[in-house]
């Protein structure tokens, strides 16, 4: 069994392990994620025994990150996964999270509305448009978008292994963005490359894509991620039920459903809307049929 008497040495044992290593268990973006989170952990405790690491030292960095929650929830994230993966080898006798619990975070990836996605068909080109696209027609993470060729497709859809979760999800291709399609040149290798013929990474096309969405007005404030939650709901007012979009997207039952209630409780908003004003139409009809029979 690996030496595991130090913050550190229990850090190096887990990242050595299939655990971490495993491609099957973690995408090279988790444990890079994974890696920077625990690098703190590292600098507050490193050379301390690994035995006397408690929740309340956990809780304790989690404060200093109030200001920070994204932050200082992924550090969460990867010290539940070490206290995990530890607990059950034996290396420590607790766990180093229990009770600890994530900031809410509340906002989040905003999905584009109509005039946005209209804004994208009149005034984006290129690889960035095929790349907007490709996001909310399929709604796969940027990790896998920029992987997508014309070898992935399958009688009609994209055929998807997906990197961060190994699920395989099958997208049909759509009308408009078959459309859009027919426009691009027949070639081996991913459909989003950059000028010098490599392929993008989710990172360097997110780059490439702000620095657009920077010069044209009508996107400000958007995200690529945000594209997901537009696929999910365009999907939903297509009448898809959620283990149908879930199936199509790969995105867990809950996330779904989170993103389908804001468009089912927009969409009522509304119809209630349209339902107040025929009412109040018709009672101003009635009340003024009713002034003129009295005036008569």
């Amino acid at each position: 069994m690996a030496v595991t008497n130090t913050v550190n040495a229990l850090i190096d044992a887990y990242e050595a392990s299939p655990a971490f290593t495993d491609p099957g268990t973690l995408s090279d973006g988790s444990r890079e994620v994974y890696r920077r989170s625990l690098r703190i952990a590292r600098d507050a405790w490193g050379e301390l025994p690994a035995a006397k690491l408690r929740p309340v030292h956990v809780q304790a960095v989690m404060d200093g990150f109030s200001q920070t929650k994204g932050k200082a929830n992924s550090f969460l994230g990867a010290m539940r996964a070490v206290s995990a993966w530890a607990s059950a080898r034996g290396h420590i006798e607790t766990s180093l999270t229990e009770g600890v619990k994530p900031y809410p975070i509340t906002g989040g990836h905003k999905p584009w509305s109509p005039a946005q996605m209209t804004a994208v068909r009149e005034q984006l080109t290129g690889t960035i448009r095929r790349g907007v696209m490709l996001y909310v027609y399929t709604g796969q993470r940027g990790s896998d978008v920029v992987r997508l060729g014309w070898t992935d497709i399958d009688e009609g859809g994209f055929s998807v292994r997906q990197r961060k979760t190994g699920r395989e999800v099958w997208c049909p291709i759509v009308p408009e963005l078959a459309a859009e399609m027919a426009t691009w040149e027949r070639r081996p290798g991913p459909f989003l490359l950059q000028e010098s013929g490599k392929p993008f990474t989710r990172k360097l096309f997110s780059k490439h894509f702000a620095a657009v969405r920077d010069e044209t007005p009508a996107l400000a404030g958007v995200t690529l991620h945000g594209l997901r939650c537009t696929a999910v709901i365009r999907l939903r007012r297509e009448g898809l039920s959620t283990g149908q979009i879930s199936d199509i997207t790969g995105m867990s039952l809950a996330m779904i459903e989170r993103y389908c209630r804001f468009a089912d409780k927009k969409a009522s908003g509304q119809a209630a809307l349209i339902s107040l004003n025929r009412t109040r139409e018709e009672r101003d009809c009635k009340t003024l049929q009713n002034c003129k029979t009295e005036t008569s």
